[in-house]
């Protein structure tokens, strides 16, 4: 049940975009539920110094769920301080613990581990997603890897690929993402419980004279919420950290770009070969009833480029949270880490889509292969004739001249005679058989290795 209404601004992640388990992380529940969760575990690491009670851990955790954001909200529009407003909301629900809530820490000792957390659980979404469109990459490139079709170079027909080799170049790119983002979420770190400037001084001046250290006591803390802390921190982990995930994120949202982007070329009517998914009802355009336009491509293509600029606030955050700490990256963090996300998911859970349901039309691949695939056979009939003592430099302007004939007749409307140019030259006549050039120009068998590339390139998905 939605709970927000559409008379003010709302953000389009809100309700368009994103999955709700993904909102959820990004929710200010979960997100209070995690402070939560680290006060206690704070509570209990600093009970083995003896300056908290069992009585007030146990308090605390029967009230972790009790989130209560109007009356928090009302504490905050009073102090003007968003954590200490969360603080005092658990302190009134827990009378017996609320003097030891954050005891000894910082803002950012909980919040900082909090969205370290929120990293580990959102990386960990986006690639269970992008392990789902892998294997839809995957079906597609065994079930074409042998179907030949033109290949472009400077979007001019080129030679021949296969349409599963197409599919291999972006799966092979949709791995090496994979393999960058899992490394990233395992280098997720927290800054640990370290006080104002990361020197850690409260917690020294705390657990003096107890039997524990305060380096201890950050272990216990981390343990508890399942992260590791960086062993040096100012008052925020290292801004770096929220650069390298969305460098991660950006390089993934390229590789959607670039096959979007082509997919579009590919579904325009002169091409023809790819087309969206399109439904019974759906509508293409509301002036022009016939257009079927790749409007899924185009939106991942739309939230790609979005989360593409994000890495350069990233990077200036990393750079300007000056000595041991500004708010120069506070209010744009809010925005920052939640839509880079949200809209990578969007754009995942689209082309998952859009390959799952695409359509590949043999009628095109075959009007563009009798158009131009004979330009393309013209370099394996210039191999064989190299083979047999050819000169190659004499062989290819032979080629070029005809070429260029065929190509007049093709751009006039006019049928490809290519094959009966070259079959008419006596340079060629005098090395092979009309036959054998009409074999050598068959372009349908001139894919060189594509078909084993695929299989490669399966083999390490």
């Amino acid at each position: 049940m939605n709970t927000f209404t559409h008379d003010t601004f709302i953000s389009p992640f809100t309700w368009r975009y994103g999955s709700d388990e993904m909102k959820e992380i990004y929710s200010e529940v979960h997100k209070r539920k995690l402070l939560r969760r680290l006060w206690i575990a704070l509570a209990k690491a600093e009970a083995k110094a003896g300056l908290v009670t069992e009585e007030q851990i146990k308090e605390l955790e029967e009230h972790k769920d009790d989130i209560d954001i109007e009356r928090a909200t009302e504490i905050e529009n009073e102090i003007k301080h968003d954590l200490m407003a969360e603080i005092k909301t658990y302190a009134e629900q827990c009378p017996k613990a609320g003097a030891i809530i954050h005891l000894g820490a910082t803002s950012m000792d909980v919040l900082d581990n909090m969205d370290a957390v929120r990293l580990k659980e959102a990386l960990g979404l986006i690639l269970t997603r992008l392990n789902t469109l892998i294997e839809e990459f995957k079906r597609k490139v065994d079930e074409y890897k042998d179907v030949p079709c033109m290949a472009f170079t400077h979007l001019q027909p080129a030679e021949i690929t296969t349409v599963g080799y197409r599919f291999a170049q972006t799966l092979q790119d949709l791995i090496d993402d994979r393999k960058e983002l899992e490394i990233t979420l395992k280098s997720i770190r927290g800054k640990g419980m370290k006080g104002a400037v990361g020197t850690a001084a409260s917690y020294c001046e705390l657990v003096k004279g107890s039997n524990i250290s305060a380096i201890e006591l950050e272990k216990a803390v981390m343990d508890e919420v399942g992260l590791e802390a960086y062993d040096a921190a100012t008052q925020i982990y290292t801004r770096k950290q929220d650069l390298r995930v969305v460098a991660a994120l950006s390089s993934l949202c390229a590789t959607m770009y670039k096959f979007a982007a082509d997919f579009r070329i590919m579904q325009s009517p002169p091409i023809g070969e790819w087309s969206e998914p399109f439904g019974k009802k759906q509508v293409g355009s509301s002036a022009m009833p016939f257009k079927r336009n790749p409007i899924n491509c185009e939106k991942i293509d739309s939230l790609t480029r979005f989360v593409s600029a994000q890495y350069n606030v990233a990077w200036q955050n990393s750079v300007t949270t000056f000595l041991e700490r500004t708010l120069d990256d506070s209010a744009n963090r809010r925005i920052l880490l939640p839509e880079s996300f949200l809209a990578t998911e969007e754009a995942l859970l689209t082309l998952t889509k859009v390959v799952a349901g695409m359509q590949i039309h043999q009628t095109g691949i075959n009007r563009l292969m009798s158009s131009y695939g004979l330009f393309s056979a013209t370099e394996r009939l210039l191999m064989e004739l190299g083979k047999r003592g050819a000169n190659r430099q004499e062989m290819h302007e032979v080629i070029r001249e005809e070429s260029l004939r065929a190509w007049a007749d093709v751009q006039n409307g006019k049928e490809n005679r290519l094959l009966e140019y070259l079959s008419s030259r006596e340079e060629i006549k005098a090395l092979m058989t009309d036959e054998e050039i009409k074999a050598f120009m068959d372009a349908s068998l001139y894919t060189g290795d594509a078909k084993k590339r695929c299989e490669l390139v399966l083999s390490r998905a």
